[in-house]
């Protein structure tokens, strides 16, 4: 199973160079049943990337643009009358799939990203009293853009909260762009993903998720991650620290980590590791602290160097 996902990066690598590390966040988000917010500035591959992983993977996956007129019913679905047998049946939104690409997601009115609330957190979606379950694996792979603010509207906290991961997407280093113009000047077509073959399956993923899952955590790290999210709660720069949710996420995260390098067990460093892509969006700051351009991968970088590392 690790062996089938170590390949599911390789075959997305050959459509999506320099963002090895937004390919397996977006693995790790997979294995411990999570969702992954993806910010980048425009151009750099974001919608790419998520469709060849699930090309990948094998699996189903839909994009919704989200505008300003985009409703819930448009996510989720809705109820639709047909006039052949005089009732209301439900027609499912495109939230039906496995992997749902929700591009630019804070160009949506709150409202509309409420729809995503229970998905996200419970796998269902209710309409008219009935619950209807969602795909599984399931997975939302959101994206924003970090400089365009026009037209926007920020996330809510419980909205950013459902989010296992937010991964950057940053322009690639001078040899992976060089790379990915030579590819395209060799006739490489983002849109048909030749390259890209299915090498996994959802069987596979159902098994390597209970596998990771079954990683061992000793007392002391689970100490040390307590530790850790209530270090965020007392530093002088933070409005808001991490909730227990947030430190549940890191646990998970870091077993999904542990589990794709072959431990058995999960080690501070892993904790460590996935830490920033756990916690960065559950961090609100102080205003003086902004003001002074403090950033909060800074304040948790501090937060894990004041922080006492279990022996």
């Amino acid at each position: 199973m690790r062996e089938a996902l170590h390949r599911v990066r390789q075959q997305v690598g050959q459509a999506v160079v320099g963002q090895d590390g937004a390919i397996t966040g977006l693995l790790i988000a997979l294995l411990a049943g999570g969702h992954v917010l993806l910010e980048g500035v425009p151009g750099v591959a974001k919608t790419l990337l998520v469709r060849a992983f699930s090309k990948a993977l094998g699996l189903d996956t839909k994009r919704v643009q989200f505008t300003p007129d985009l409703m819930p019913g448009d996510v989720s679905g809705s109820l639709i009358y047909d006039a052949r047998t005089a009732e209301f049946e439900f027609r499912e939104g495109p939230i039906f799939t496995n992997i749902v690409l929700a591009d630019e997601i804070n160009r949506t009115p709150p409202k509309t990203q409420a729809a995503l609330l229970e998905a996200m957190e419970e796998h269902q979606v209710t309409a008219d009293g009935v619950t209807r379950e969602l795909p599984d694996p399931f997975l939302v792979a959101a994206t924003q853009n970090p400089i365009e603010h026009e037209g926007t509207y920020p996330l809510p906290e419980a909205q950013l909260d459902r989010f296992l991961l937010k991964l950057i997407v940053s322009v690639p280093e001078r040899d992976a762009e060089l790379q990915v113009l030579r590819r395209h000047a060799e006739g490489f077509d983002p849109h048909v993903l030749r390259e890209v073959h299915p090498v996994a399956d959802a069987a596979q993923l159902r098994a390597a998720r209970q596998a990771a899952a079954s990683v061992a955590v000793t007392d002391e790290v689970l100490g040390y991650l307590v530790d850790l999210a209530r270090a965020t709660r007392q530093s002088p720069s933070v409005q808001l620290g991490v909730s227990p949710r947030a430190a549940t996420a890191l646990l998970a995260a870091a077993k999904a980590w542990a589990w794709l390098g072959g431990y058995p067990a999960i080690t501070p460093d892993h904790v460590q590791t996935m830490l920033v892509p756990t916690w960065r969006h559950r961090i609100r700051l102080r205003p003086d602290a902004m003001l002074e351009g403090v950033s909060v991968d800074a304040v948790l970088t501090s937060v894990l160097q004041q922080t006492r590392v279990p022996i």
